[in-house]
């Protein structure tokens, strides 16, 4: 169009000469059903998650993790036992049909089920319907798999014997050993670290040899007659191995 003398305007329909403000939308019309994800939504959601996070923070200042001793690879006696939310399929594995030669079963498939139906539950269960009594397999799978949970945690609980896992994953002082001497070397040689553990801390099936206080002769009896649980004729070697074995094990001392 032409206005004044020489000059013109030119218009772009894709311009907009009605400029709106950047505010939300009026919910009004739908009162208690939905609202603006922004800021109303995503602040109660930041709300909520913030006094999680403080509640958190706070549960873990005032109950630290505890802590076990450093591993040793070489205590055979060591039983190791998951954290709480896993328990239930480490109860799990303890039942003939989800162990041993059918380890793959519990390990990977019933898992596998379980996670691949909770990741397919979307698409399974279509349904409008947010009413449980409506929608009877979704809540009747949900409801089955949390009592298994519940279950199978409650049995691994209730069946284990804490006071030897507390003792098995104690700190205990350590020890002023020399790994390359001779009676270091027999201690390997006759399994004896299989029980006691390379740091000789022992574990729930065998007491530690740190601070002992016993002579050698007394050591080189055990090692030959053995005492509780330690059989009789777990030492093989000739006398002379036997007493430097001892010898060994009586002065390993905490620094």
């Amino acid at each position: 169009m032409h206005r004044g003398k020489g000059m013109k305007f030119v218009g772009d329909s894709r311009i907009s000469t009605d400029r709106k403000p950047n505010i939300p939308k009026d919910y009004s019309e739908y009162p208690g059903k939905t609202e603006a994800f922004w800021p109303n939504f995503l602040l109660k959601e930041w709300i909520v998650g913030a006094v999680f996070l403080v509640g958190f923070l706070c549960l873990t200042a005032a109950h630290p993790s505890p802590l076990e001793r450093i591993a040793d690879p070489t205590d055979t006696a060591y039983v190791p036992l998951p954290d709480w939310y896993f328990l239930f399929l480490y109860q799990l594995l303890k039942y003939t049909y989800a162990s041993g030669p059918y380890n793959i079963v519990g390990a990977m498939i019933v898992p596998g089920l379980a996670f691949g139906a909770l990741f397919l539950a979307p698409f399974l269960d279509r349904g409008p319907e947010r009413k449980p009594t409506k929608r009877p397999l979704a809540v009747g799978f949900m409801l089955l798999a949390i009592a298994a949970v519940f279950y199978l945690t409650w049995e691994s609980a209730a069946h284990h014997d804490w006071e030897a896992s507390k003792k098995q994953g104690a700190i205990v002082e350590g020890a002023d050993i020399d790994k390359d001497s001779e009676g270091y070397k027999y201690f390997e040689a006759n399994t004896c670290i299989s029980c006691h553990g390379a740091e000789l801390t022992g574990g729930p099936a065998a007491p530690s040899l740190v601070d002992t206080g016993l002579t050698p002769e007394e050591v080189a009896e055990i090692a030959v007659k053995g005492k509780g649980t330690m059989p009789a004729g777990v030492f093989k070697g000739t006398d002379e191995e036997l007493k430097v074995l001892a010898e060994f094990v009586s002065n390993v001392k905490t620094e």
